[in-house]
């Protein structure tokens, strides 16, 4: 039997070859699109959309792949840091796979100029439950890639949100679709216009606001988009605590479509649309770039699932190589730094969000 390859993609007993992604003999998808010819030794395992139409499906199941036409960064760094195994974080010294989920920065064999960076359309408040696992969480995927624009902060030590352009992402009966947010925001905004017009308190000799100036505020109202959107980090029994606490109360709420998970690992007893953290924020500003801001989406927040979906991809592996010998492979942390690899994906994947 030849060696598996670090992406998991199979052995053969009857032909081996040089894998091109992992240097190792094996017989996966990689080495036969490259031994035909249709890949280059630096193509990507995730073809960009522009590709698509030109890529080659090798094998059915490639088209039921959620991230195969995702406008991914390299993910090499990921691969060779896969290899390797687990590293020191140069913040901590803690020792961890990829990334520290403590400091929210890359490992010591992760550079971090090989990590892309993604911009955002708003800031991301994210509240984690103080009961989550840091290590299982998501939501620090989106701090990683985009460090800028994202927060996280452990209930119960969140800020006052006072501001009509801030929205939570949560199911419920007052909740409106992505596509009603400028509506409920402008409407929102009118109400504040009147209700200031209609102060009681106000003194009589003060000028009050003519027709023609309420007008101006409510056509500066339309179009309005979000300066702020709020995410909770947390299975879906612990959620009420931080739902219901008083400084959430009276934010817009917006629930996302249907969605399935890609999630490995489901609470037990609840759906395959409780989708994990990474995966509620991508789909929010996908649908929040196309219906608020009305522009082409173009892949520009792909990479927010740069570390999820090669996870993804190596637990998948992980399990039909298992599956394929008639039972899961049990991965022995101090014997191989691959199978390392794989055993801390196991232990740290993302705890579901509440979402759906």
């Amino acid at each position: 039997m030849g060696p598996t390859c670090a992406l998991g993609l199979g052995r053969s007993g009857r032909r081996v070859e040089q894998c091109v992604d992992c240097s190792g003999l094996c017989r996966c998808v990689a080495v036969k699109l490259w031994s035909e010819g249709k890949m280059s030794l630096n193509q990507s395992v995730y073809p960009k959309e522009s590709e698509e139409k030109n890529s080659t499906v090798v094998d059915p199941k490639q088209s039921e792949e959620p991230f195969q036409n995702l406008c991914l960064a390299s993910q090499e760094v990921l691969r060779k840091a896969q290899q390797s195994g687990r590293s020191k974080c140069l913040q901590c010294g803690g020792s961890r796979m990829f990334y520290c989920y403590t400091c929210y920065v890359p490992v010591e064999n992760v550079p971090i100029e090989q990590i892309p960076l993604v911009k955002l359309p708003l800031k991301i408040d994210i509240i984690k439950h103080p009961n989550e696992t840091d290590g299982k969480s998501t939501a620090i995927h989106a701090k990683l890639l985009a460090p800028e624009f994202v927060n996280i902060y452990t209930y119960p030590c969140i800020p006052e949100y006072e501001d009509h352009q801030v929205a939570l992402v949560f199911p419920g009966p007052e909740s409106v679709s992505i596509q009603d947010i400028s509506f409920h925001l402008q409407k929102r905004i009118q109400s504040k216009v009147r209700g200031k017009n209609d102060d009681p308190d106000k003194q009589s000799f003060k000028r009050k606001k003519t027709e023609e100036q309420e007008d101006c505020d409510l056509k500066e109202s339309r179009g309005t988009t979000l300066k702020k959107i709020i995410f909770i980090d947390s299975t879906w029994n612990q959620t009420n605590k931080i739902f219901t606490d008083e400084r959430l109360q009276g934010l817009l709420q917006v629930e996302l479509k249907t969605r399935k998970t890609c999630f490995w690992r489901h609470q037990k007893g609840k759906p395959d649309t409780f989708l994990s953290t990474i995966e509620a924020i991508y789909y929010f500003l996908v649908g929040y770039h196309t219906d608020v801001l009305k522009e082409k989406y173009e892949g520009q927040y792909d990479n927010l699932l740069f570390f999820y979906s090669f996870m993804y991809q190596l637990i998948k592996n992980a399990k039909c190589s298992g599956e394929r010998h008639g039972k899961l492979r049990k991965f022995s942390p101090n014997k191989d730094s691959r199978n390392n690899g794989i055993n801390s994906l196991l232990k740290s994947t993302a705890s579901l969000g509440i979402l759906h």
